[in-house]
């Protein structure tokens, strides 16, 4: 595994398509899902990234079309993107920075945490560690882009 950081912003190299995987465990009950799709980051005219996942949701209790939808803005630096909620309530920080690759968000009464990791050119992927009273779930993400190796 790549621990380096793309040498690039944040926002340029997330820009376009990637392909998405990813792995739900119930950690309480034992349940395991998946859920394949797109991740469209598109640039919006607030100088960010309008986020929109669309895919198939594979769950013994639910299983067929799934999407989730974030607003990224800029960060702190180029290294780091603000991830805010489709209302405009914040949730973390994304960033492959060596400091700054791991946050948390609060739901009550669950703790999220999120680990990115970045891969290479054309993949990444994130971890979200969910605890707490009402869930107990780990979710493996894994992007690769879309057209990966072509010149934009």
């Amino acid at each position: 595994m790549n621990h380096q950081q793309p040498t690039q912003e944040l926002q340029a190299y997330l820009a376009g398509s990637w392909t998405v995987e990813r792995t739900l465990l119930d950690r309480t009950s034992g349940t395991n899902g998946t859920f394949t799709g797109v991740v469209r980051y598109t640039r919006n005219p607030d100088g960010g990234l309008d986020y929109r996942e669309d895919g198939t949701m594979h769950w013994p209790t639910h299983s067929g079309p799934a999407f989730r939808e974030y607003l990224l803005k800029p960060g702190s630096g180029p290294e780091s993107m603000d991830v805010f909620f489709p209302d405009g309530r914040p949730f973390h920080v994304m960033s492959f920075a060596e400091q700054g690759n791991q946050d948390k968000h609060w739901c009550d009464p669950d703790d999220y945490r999120v680990r990115y990791t970045w891969e290479g050119p054309d993949s990444f992927n994130f971890i979200w560690d969910v605890r707490g009273p009402a869930k107990n779930l780990l979710l493996e993400s894994h992007l690769v882009r879309i057209d990966a190796g072509r010149q934009p």
